[in-house]
Formats: C-alpha cells, sequence, structure tokens
C-alpha cells in the first residue's frame, strides 16, 4: 500500500525553490535593492529554513548502525556535492578563461579559499545547503539519543547569534548549524503536536501562530538569513518569528488538507534539481553577457529572460538528473552491497590473474 504524498510541504519547498530562484536573478540583475523585492523578502525571509524544519518534521532516518547511516546520508547529500561542485567549477573557470581573453585579466578574484570557508564552490555557490544538511543529520543522531540534549536545542538559535557577533569564524558555511539543529527538533516536535490535535483544533492553533506572527513581524520586524548565519534585530523575538511562521503555515495547510498545485508542487517534489542545477546556469548566462561586454544591471528584459530560461531548464533536467545517483544523490537501497559485490569480484579476479 503506498502512501499519499504530502503536498503542504511540497507547496511550501516548491514556494521556497521559486523565491531563491528569484533572489539569485534579482541579485544577478542589480534588482535586489528596489522597494517591491524588499518587500517580498520582508515577508518571506524565512523560507528556506522550512527545508531544515520539514527534515525534522519527516524524519525516520536517525536510527540504525552508524556506518549505514553515514554512508546513506553522504551519498545522498555529499555525492552530489562533489558532482556539482567539479560542473559548477569547471563552467567558472570555462567562462572565466574566455572572458580573459577580451579583457587580459580575471574580472574578479579567483581562488580556492572558498572551499573551505564557505563549502560553495565558484559557479555554484549554493552547495553550501548539502553540507549544512549533512552535518545537521550527523549532529542530530547524537541529539535525538539523549533526552536533555533534545531540549538544549531550545538555546541553540542564541549559540548562532553570538556566532554571528563574532563575525560567523566557523569554515564551511557552518555557522549556521545550531539553527539547522533548532528547526530540526522544531519540525520534529511540531509533528508530535499536530499528530495529537485534531483537524479542527490544529487549523484555530495554526491560525492563532500565524496571526501573531503576521503582528510581531511588523511591530517588531526580525530576518535570518541561513545561508550566511545573518542575524537582523533580537535573537529571541527572531527565533519566535520562525517558529510561529514555520509551525503556523505548514499546520493550516496541513489542517486545510492543500490539494496538489501544478508547478509549484512539481518544483517542490524536485528541489534537489532546481538547487544544485541552477546557478551554474546564472553563471554561464552572466558571462556570456560580460564576455561581448553587456551589463545585466537593471536589466529587465534580461531579468524576464533568465527566470524563463533557468526553470525552462531545471524543468527539463529533472528526469535525466534523478536518474543518475551521482548527480541526484538517490541511490538504490541495494547499491552499496552491489557495489561491495563488485569490489569482491573484482579483488577475486586478480587475485585470479
Amino acid at each position: 500500500m503506498t502512501t499519499q504524498r504530502n503536498h503542504t510541504f511540497d507547496f511550501l519547498c516548491g514556494i521556497a525553490i521559486l523565491r531563491m530562484l528569484l533572489n539569485h536573478v534579482t541579485s544577478l540583475c542589480g534588482l535586489s535593492r528596489l522597494d517591491w523585492w524588499q518587500s517580498v523578502y520582508f515577508w518571506s525571509y524565512f523560507l528556506l529554513c522550512f527545508f531544515f524544519f520539514k527534515s525534522g518534521y519527516f524524519n525516520k532516518s536517525l536510527r540504525g548502525d552508524t556506518g549505514s547511516f553515514l554512508l546513506g546520508k553522504a551519498g545522498a547529500l555529499l555525492v552530489p556535492y562533489v558532482t556539482w561542485g567539479l560542473i559548477g567549477a569547471g563552467n567558472f573557470w570555462l567562462m572565466a578563461t574566455i572572458a580573459r581573453t577580451r579583457y587580459h585579466h580575471y574580472i574578479e578574484p579567483v581562488s580556492l579559499d572558498h572551499l573551505w570557508t564557505t563549502s560553495g564552490v565558484a559557479g555554484n555557490v549554493s552547495l553550501w545547503f548539502l553540507v549544512s544538511f549533512f552535518v545537521m543529520y550527523v549532529a542530530m543522531r547524537v541529539v535525538s539519543r539523549v533526552v536533555w540534549l533534545q531540549w538544549l536545542t531550545l538555546l541553540m538559535p542564541l549559540a548562532s547569534w553570538w556566532l554571528f557577533t563574532v563575525g560567523n569564524p566557523l569554515w564551511l558555511s557552518l555557522n549556521n548549524i545550531f539553527m539547522c539543529v533548532f528547526l530540526f527538533q522544531l519540525g520534529h516536535w511540531w509533528h508530535q503536536l499536530s499528530a495529537r490535535l485534531s483537524r479542527g483544533r490544529l487549523f484555530a492553533l495554526s491560525l492563532v501562530l500565524t496571526a501573531m506572527f503576521c503582528v510581531l513581524n511588523v511591530v517588531c520586524h526580525g530576518e535570518y538569513t541561513i545561508s550566511q548565519n545573518l542575524w537582523e534585530g533580537n535573537p529571541l523575538v527572531v527565533s519566535l518569528l520562525l517558529s510561529l511562521v514555520l509551525c503556523g503555515l505548514s499546520g493550516l495547510l496541513l489542517a486545510v488538507r492543500l490539494p496538489r498545485i501544478p508547478v509549484v508542487n512539481y518544483v517542490g517534489q524536485h528541489s534537489m534539481v532546481y538547487f544544485v542545477a541552477h546557478y551554474p546556469l546564472l553563471v554561464f548566462y552572466r558571462y556570456v553577457h560580460i564576455t561581448f561586454g553587456h551589463s545585466l544591471q537593471g536589466r529587465w528584459d534580461d531579468f524576464i529572460l533568465l527566470l524563463v530560461i533557468v526553470f525552462a531548464i531545471c524543468t527539463w533536467l529533472v528526469p535525466y538528473v534523478e536518474r543518475v545517483p551521482w548527480l541526484s544523490g538517490r541511490f538504490p537501497d541495494d547499491y552499496l552491497d552491489r557495489l561491495a559485490e563488485r569490489w569482491q569480484r573484482f579483488r577475486s579476479a586478480l587475485r585470479g590473474g
């Protein structure tokens, strides 16, 4: 018997991915300071946090053998990180070298320190997400086994905020890891609570939480950017705002039994492909324009064209990327067993030879 896929979280993750694409294209075209985008950001800064909240809400993979756990998470997250890192870096260096033939120098600093300082890759900076997810899962495997550590996660936002105040010193963009753990545990607790409530009570509670977020976001607004662990405003208020909107909005949509929304739910269901594939496309588009001496700054035609091109190509790539485990992280359950069997056959063949 197959279970129906949860449309609520696919929808929310789809909205988060579309907003991420909009954010990156807006920045690339120099439009991020415009009032309309600042208003969008004011009410949507929390969306990327939904992925970590969702992982805690549905997680069932923290138990079992440690080796299998680590290999499974490494296959799902670190293998695509390496693969798409190489794709992004290859694309970046190729395009930067082509542009260098026109300007006789690299148009921006090129170095390797970003690999260990941000975990992003030149040409695909969004890959920090996969590293943070992997480390979060490892941390949560420890936390989930000790009750007092689970309650300690309530203080994790303060640890994250403290790292921000001292200049985010951790490498690999892991200054956000405390918030990742907090969001994961928050999702787990919200699942436990919402499962005990009737549909009507869940709707009423979620409506109150969402309304509280809307009021507080106007009265004492604060923001958190998880990609860079950036805090704006009082850390306790920001943590409260995140908790209210993540629980409230997801609870509302769960209570009303949100149907599948075409396009948005598709993007959310295949969010991994959009996440890893979109940035190399942006880099390619940008460098083509640079090579021909064209600027993207303030160009609405390029803004619209970029959105259409990136979304269309990523959507076209979905079935192809998801067939290849090294690109998607979707390894079959028996993949490691088959790999070990092939290795043994190879060793036996060497001995026989």
